[in-house]
């Protein structure tokens, strides 16, 4: 089902009313609009004066909408999660827990492979040189153990943007369009591994104490050139820009819905990142070899 992704960035009052989201004015109570929970895939929060219903936070959990809170600069700070998104949550975390370091190896594998024949098709759509990703996909060994991904991603960023172009969370413009639609993927990516009843803290290849996200930073690599695409057609129609304004930010909110190519189907990335997180889970089981990963149409 084709769902919509909702942002709000004035004061607002949010209440479920006839298994719908009422969007009120908060002084008058004027009703703003409406839209049914069922056809929420995402809902963006982004001003301080917007008042949500409990009632209405429970019905989206229970619908695994992905709702994602902004902080004092306007950037996504936080998503909410049901603690558990699985009737077989307790099983899924043990064989989740139980893979195997080869295992795991070859996961990260076919997960970079798969990363940089995506950024590969970004990089040939827009006219950039792109003949060396080739070799790069090629020579990835298990475990990547000699750090294609980086040394694609030096390739990448220089013929992506410019020569001299840094990619760093903190660094130079347009870096800031890029993180921003980052933030959005990964809390689509880590609702999916919850509703697939796995711990989004255990990665497969990112390990950090600080990060409670670490296979989320896995299983959205391959579906970062799809948000990079987006960033791009931005940056043609407004060039000179460097504020993440509103117009922005619906834009990237497309990304729920932008179509990929997965398991020889076409599928909205929304749903191509639940197929991803469940796939993963068969690998871990041993029912599947290959994870099913998104590639570009």
């Amino acid at each position: 089902m084709i769902t919509r992704s909702i942002y709000i960035g004035n004061p607002a009052y949010l209440k479920l009313k006839d298994e719908q989201m009422y969007i009120l004015d908060p002084s008058t109570k004027d009703l703003k609009g409406k839209v049914p929970v069922e056809d929420l895939g995402l809902l963006m929060l982004d001003h301080f004066q917007i008042t949500i219903s409990h009632q209405l936070i429970q019905k989206m959990m229970g619908n695994n909408v992905v709702v994602i809170s902004c902080d004092a600069h306007h950037l996504p700070h936080g998503i909410m999660l049901p603690m558990y998104g699985h009737t077989e949550h307790s099983d899924r975390v043990k064989d989740q827990l139980e893979a195997s370091e080869p295992l795991k190896k070859q996961l990260w594998k076919q997960t970079v492979e798969c990363k940089i024949e995506n950024q590969k098709e970004v990089l040939r759509r827009l006219g950039n040189y792109y003949e060396p990703m080739t070799e790069y996909h090629r020579n990835v060994k298990s475990g990547d153990s000699t750090n294609m991904e980086g040394i694609a991603a030096q390739h990448y960023w220089k013929y992506l943007i410019s020569l001299d172009f840094l990619r760093a969370r903190f660094g130079d413009s347009p870096n800031q369009f890029f993180n921003f639609g980052y933030s959005v993927l990964r809390s689509i990516v880590a609702r999916a591994i919850v509703e697939t009843g796995l711990l989004p803290v255990l990665g497969i290849f990112h390990k950090n104490k600080y990060n409670a996200y670490c296979l989320a930073d896995d299983l959205m690599e391959p579906f970062r050139p799809f948000v990079d695409l987006l960033v791009m057609q931005w940056l043609e129609r407004k060039p000179e820009t460097e504020e993440l304004d509103k117009e922005f930010k619906a834009h990237i909110l497309k990304i729920a819905t932008v179509d990929v190519g997965i398991d020889g189907k076409t599928r909205p990335l929304l749903i191509a990142v639940k197929m991803t997180a469940s796939s993963l889970y068969k690998c871990y089981t041993g029912e599947k070899r290959l994870i099913s990963y998104p590639e570009l149409l």
